[in-house]
């Protein structure tokens, strides 16, 4: 890469700092990218020579051609850019178009936060925390599968590979490529800590450091993008659905959780059993309170309940533990700063915006009102009966996206969190989305069927 399209992405840049970068990267077009209420990336690519315009947040967006954002009778609204997010797109080849981005809120016409704005919602939430004096911290890991592409372009169910956890090359043929993954996400500011190949065929992850959640919501959005572009270049598809493929393990999303207050580690107490603070146990009861209305937020997809299912190392089981990973939320071994709680629920499908505003809210909830968790298990939760997993009172989540959906609109704190225009329009859509497969005939029917007699 030029010298000169090296960004100091800890820092934000100003308006007239932004300007001479693009001038003197000869940036042509700016993407004003933003996330619509299913968690889908958009954007709006403007000349360079607009670049004042969209900082002075005078370009426009349509708003009624953005499903679950407005009605056509009131469809102006405006891109508001975070300088923050301002950033060259790195996996052009120096002879290809350069092109720089900004993460944008998106607002109303009269200048205020649009309540169907997923980002502009999580900054509501993360408010109402600073008001009590928190900030939470979140590090997502996330999975995904990459396919080869067919001739024509299309995906192909045939994995990249063959390789299993930790394999290494040659065995694991997706290395290289996760390689320039990992260089194009440092050379957009990324903190990447780790990568490897994952149990199932064709299966990867990386990891990068946790941040504010704001900063995390943002990232995620990032890493899918970049991702997705790097393993298209390459003649490769990467897909962060939940259960691709039948009969092995799925992808997920864990989140590693921690709240901070003055710069301190709120989870971390030298004093108390397992170095566990007061905040640390109740923020688990406020999961553990929550976690069955807001999956549907966390795992929004009817096929995400295809990945939890007993069996493939999926968390199903509503229990916490320190070591015990068939527990759904863990507590790594690591303390101090470092001390977190491992959600291990939420699949990569997920809108990260809605996802951290459901998971904020009930951690604020469970701190709030103290809500204590119930005792830990620390017993393989998979080896156990049913009736054992009832004597110990281990509840399951929800089966299916419809009972997801029906438990989220039974939660006022959930419902709160995520606001009346976001709750209507998201449960509209995944009711639809219920509906087209209930009433949808697959293949495998077809197969079971068509020949009974």
């Amino acid at each position: 890469m030029n010298k000169k399209n090296i960004i100091d992405y800890s820092k934000t840049y100003t308006k007239e700092e932004i300007k001479k970068i693009v001038e003197e990267n000869n940036i042509e077009f700016i993407k004003l990218e933003f996330c619509d209420i299913n968690g889908i990336l958009k954007n709006l690519s403007i000349p360079a020579e607009q670049l004042d315009a969209a900082l002075n947040n005078e370009i426009m967006l349509d708003g009624s051609s953005i499903k679950g954002f407005r009605s056509i009778e009131t469809s102006d609204m405006y891109f508001y850019p975070d300088l923050k997010t301002f950033a060259i797109i790195p996996w052009r080849s120096d002879d290809e178009v350069k092109v720089a981005r900004f993460i944008c809120d998106i607002h109303n016409a009269d200048g205020t936060p649009f309540e169907g704005c997923p980002r502009c919602n999580l900054k509501k939430m993360i408010a109402k925390a600073e008001k009590l004096g928190y900030t939470m911290n979140v590090g997502p890991e996330a999975e995904f599968f990459i396919f080869k592409k067919n001739e024509d372009g299309s995906a192909d169910l045939k994995t990249y590979d063959n390789a299993g956890y930790y394999s290494a090359a040659p065995v694991d043929k997706g290395e290289n490529l996760r390689r320039i993954m990992v260089k194009t996400l440092k050379e957009m500011g990324f903190e990447v800590e780790a990568s490897h190949h994952e149990v199932a065929r064709g299966q990867h992850e990386i990891d990068f450091k946790y941040a504010d959640a704001l900063t995390t919501a943002d990232n995620i959005m990032t890493f899918k993008y970049a991702v997705s572009a790097i393993a298209e270049q390459n003649g490769a598809i990467a897909s962060f659905m939940p259960k691709p493929i039948f009969g092995i393990n799925g992808s997920g999303m864990h989140c590693n959780i921690s709240l901070f207050k003055d710069g301190k580690n709120l989870f971390y107490d030298a004093d108390r059993t397992y170095q566990l603070s007061r905040e640390a146990l109740y923020s688990i009861g406020g999961l553990l309170k929550h976690v069955k209305s807001f999956t549907a937020v966390t795992n929004p997809l009817v096929n995400s309940y295809k990945r939890l299912v007993p069996g493939y190392e999926a968390p199903v089981y509503l229990a916490w533990s320190l070591a015990n990973r068939s527990a759904l939320i863990r507590v790594p071994a690591k303390r101090g700063n470092a001390t977190r709680v491992e959600l291990r629920s939420p699949d990569p499908s997920c809108n990260p915006y809605l996802a951290l505003t459901v998971l904020l809210g009930a951690i604020l909830d469970g701190v709030e009102n103290k809500i204590e968790p119930p005792l830990q298990i620390e017993e393989n939760i998979y080896h156990m009966t049913k009736k054992e997993r009832k004597r110990a009172k281990i509840d399951s989540l929800p089966a299916n996206l419809e009972e997801a959906i029906s438990l989220l609109e039974q939660d006022n704190i959930i419902k709160d969190a995520l606001g009346e225009h976001i709750l209507n329009e998201f449960v509209a859509t995944k009711e639809k989305e219920c509906d087209t497969f209930r009433t949808y005939v697959t293949p495998l029917e077809v197969e079971m069927y068509l020949n009974m007699q």
